[in-house]
């Protein structure tokens, strides 16, 4: 099979892993009635730097040929399709030429399982070692790294890749257990747990390194400076309140930088066992916004999802559903409430919150201070007080505030009825605001 074949075959088995993208990106190729700039071509996709920085990777497995059977994927064992194989040395080509042409800055290598999980690594560890020990190469190396294969694997995998990850993939052992019986959540816990240690030590020997002004050649060596993960959403019954306690779980214990949330899609020839429909586009947009509220607003999983209701409104963000319900709260005096109690206003994302505060030490806030920060007033109105507004007698307790934040008809249909696709992590990852 030629180079070129293997390339369609592998870019295209790989578009369904989100952890370095938006699964919410159209998966059309490039050469098809969608024109240019589709993300489902030949293996180029996006991801974003922690300082918002859009970064082009070639986005391909090592091989679809897979040992395992995991119902959702498309490369299971049992599954109809296409199999192809790279060699270390053809995947380093492409990166290279792709590289030199400006097309990229990076690579994102996963692979399905052959012979066992550590002869897999050691295949995605020899390209990875090869761009940077033989070729000198300097861009960015995302590693998707398999829980079953070694920790000596998996250490020496992060020294050479700038971020790493192991896909959970479903929330629960039981749901495992029935879609993809080969996997173990506590064994992939594990690996994620050592990869932590690993991370903070590298943290760590750099910090000291730099007080004593080691020389160059006696630094520590270098490790990956992450982690993250990807959670399937709709192809299991697992309610939203399971999927973010789980998020929730691995950010506070194991240190991801991030969860990326897969809405299930339905794939050629499917297993009896997988759910017939995908779930609505927006319940992934949901969930990425909830999961914004858990790492940087405060929010904790049971404010956002009481055990009576375990699954987020598909109509309105998180903050204002939580907000609505707990409207005894509101109105907040933006000249007096502390940072914590404003950014729990629907309208007041963490930028906003911070002009405020800083705004509020000269003079009292009015609402035209407000416009001028771009603050979405027709939002805020209801839920706070500045110097020259107080919300209406009632309107905090009035049936149709709901109805005033519900979209149009005809969006809800885009969103039901035909999703549109919408770079989600994209968007929350530019503007930091929900």
């Amino acid at each position: 099979m030629d180079l070129d074949r293997k390339l369609e075959i592998l870019a295209d088995a790989a578009k369904y892993d989100a952890s370095c993208a938006s699964s919410g990106a159209a998966r059309k190729d490039s050469r098809g009635s969608q024109g240019v700039g589709s993300t489902g071509g030949a293996g180029i996709c996006h991801s974003y730097t922690p300082d918002g920085r859009c970064v082009s990777l070639l986005k391909v497995l090592l091989t679809n040929v897979c040992l395992y059977d995991c119902h959702y994927c498309i490369n299971r064992r049992s599954s109809n399709v296409n199999r192809a194989r790279f060699t270390p040395e053809e995947v380093v080509k492409l990166t290279l030429d792709f590289y030199k042409r400006n097309y990229i800055e990076g690579l994102f290598l996963s692979s399905g399982i052959v012979r066992s999980a550590d002869y897999t690594m050691e295949m995605v560890i020899e390209v990875a070692r090869q761009l940077r020990e033989v070729h000198y190469f300097r861009g960015y190396i995302h590693l998707k790294t398999i829980p079953e294969a070694s920790p000596e694997l998996i250490e020496k995998a992060g020294r050479y890749a700038d971020r790493i990850s192991i896909n959970i993939e479903l929330p629960t052992q039981a749901s495992l257990d029935t879609l993809a019986p080969e996997k173990n959540l506590n064994r992939t816990k594990d690996a994620m747990g050592g990869i932590r240690n690993r991370i903070e030590e590298s943290f760590a020997a750099k910090k000291d390194a730099r007080q004593i002004k080691t020389a160059p050649r006696a630094r520590p060596p270098a490790f990956a400076t992450g982690q993250s993960t990807q959670m399937l959403v709709g192809a299991d019954t697992s309610d939203d309140a399971v999927v973010l306690s789980r998020a929730d779980e691995l950010y506070r214990d194991y240190r991801l930088r991030r969860v990326y949330y897969s809405g299930f899609s339905p794939i050629p020839e499917p297993s009896v066992l997988l759910p017939i429909k995908a779930p609505p586009l927006v319940r992934e947009h949901r969930l990425y916004q909830a999961d914004w509220l858990l790492r940087f607003y405060g929010f904790d999983v049971q404010e956002l999802l009481p055990v009576e209701n375990p699954h987020l409104d598909l109509e309105i963000d998180p903050k204002l559903a939580w907000a609505l319900r707990n409207r005894h709260l509101f109105p907040v005096d933006i000249n007096r409430a502390p940072r914590e109690l404003l950014w729990r206003i629907p309208g007041l994302g963490v930028t906003n919150v911070a002009r405020i505060l800083a705004a509020r030490r000269y003079s009292r806030l009015h609402l035209l201070d407000l416009q001028r920060m771009r603050v979405s007033l027709k939002k805020v109105l209801p839920f706070i007080i500045a110097a020259d507004h107080i919300p209406k007698i009632g309107l905090l307790e009035g049936d149709q505030l709901r109805s005033r934040f519900l979209p149009a008809p005809k969006q809800m249909e885009l969103n039901f009825s035909h999703p549109v696709s919408i770079p989600v992590d994209a968007l929350m990852a530019r503007s930091g605001e929900i």
